[in-house]
């Protein structure tokens, strides 16, 4: 409970939850539930805090690509520049 002094009566306290809270309230940045683990996040995050997902497709960073295409294409490299340099 907030109780703060009156401006115009300084003699007398004041219980301001009301009017305390209407303040607040328009301070707050605006939230949305994240799409994945539900926790209340801000309106335009691109990435929720909590679970760590993207929440729109254009902020994604993309599918990594798997190790095994990463080796593949380095071992097919060395076997072209291999067969180039044989002769």
């Amino acid at each position: 409970m907030n109780v703060y002094r009156d401006q115009d009566h300084d003699d007398e306290w004041d219980d301001g939850d009301a009017d305390v809270g209407d303040a607040q309230d328009s301070d707050e940045e605006p939230t949305v539930p994240c799409p994945y683990c539900r926790r209340e996040i801000l309106e335009d995050s691109p990435r929720c805090p909590y679970c760590e997902r993207y929440i729109s497709a254009e902020d994604h960073a993309g599918p990594r690509k798997p190790g095994w295409v990463i080796a593949t294409a380095l071992v097919s490299l060395g076997v072209a520049i291999w067969w180039l340099f044989r002769v």
